[in-house]
């Protein structure tokens, strides 16, 4: 890789409208995505407040959107580091990412690529701070979440921090235990303009489901919490 590229391979940043040169793993999710994209994008305007005062104060070389979406966060990043790299396996959303970065001015300073948060496609000790936030719910098995949590304790630079969160069974959409030790897989319908539904895989975690799950990864746990029915944490490599 050359020095002043984060991404694992050195490549180039893709231009604004380029598809994604290989699907990664969790094509399923993917597929979901790419399908309401466009619509998901314009429901995804500004920035969680979790992650404005998870931000708040720091600052780096390199920041790390995973699961970035249309990009809102990466924005937030942008604020406060040298570049970002926006992760997502949608290739469709990261068209939204890039036309938003484009039409908001910050393009230069951010590359979005197409990658699976279980096997990330940026160099080892590359990140000084990192969002991982409403995508972590996604995946599955717990092996393959559980593995993307060390993933981003392998790119994690000495003294980096990541602000990671999930939906939690205490949010209130939810009929469940809070304080049970393990949550639960779900459906959770995306209704399209129209009426169509597209149904999406989410794991509901247990607070203390998810506190394990950072425990069994690689990573060091500095704070956690339920905020808003998530749960997050901000955390380091060990």
């Amino acid at each position: 890789m050359t020095q002043g590229d984060p991404t694992a391979d050195g490549s180039e940043r893709p231009e604004a409208d380029e598809p994604p040169q290989s699907r990664p793993a969790g094509s399923a999710v993917a597929s979901t995505y790419d399908r309401i994209a466009a619509h998901f994008s314009k429901t995804r305007e500004y920035a969680w407040p979790e992650v404005e005062s998870f931000l708040d104060g720091r600052s780096g070389g390199v920041g790390l959107d995973v699961g970035c979406g249309n990009g809102r966060h990466s924005d937030s990043l942008n604020e406060r580091t040298e570049r970002v790299v926006g992760v997502d396996v949608s290739g469709e959303l990261l068209r939204e990412a890039r036309a938003r970065a484009r039409d908001r001015g910050y393009a230069s300073g951010v590359s979005f690529v197409a990658g699976d948060a279980a096997a990330l496609p940026v160099g080892d000790d590359r990140v000084a701070l990192a969002v991982y936030v409403a995508a972590l719910h996604h995946l599955r098995p717990r092996q393959r979440r559980v593995a993307s949590l060390s993933e981003l304790a392998r790119v994690l630079e000495p003294g980096g921090r990541a602000l990671v969160s999930a939906w939690s069974t205490a949010h209130e959409r939810f009929d469940a235990d809070a304080d049970a030790e393990t949550g639960f897989d779900t459906a959770v319908d995306w209704t399209l303009p129209g009426g169509e539904t597209v149904p999406r895989f989410y794991h509901i975690y247990a607070p203390r489901e998810f506190d394990a799950d950072l425990v069994a990864s690689d990573l060091r746990v500095i704070d956690s919490e339920v905020s808003s029915g998530n749960c997050y944490a901000v955390v380091a490599s060990e």
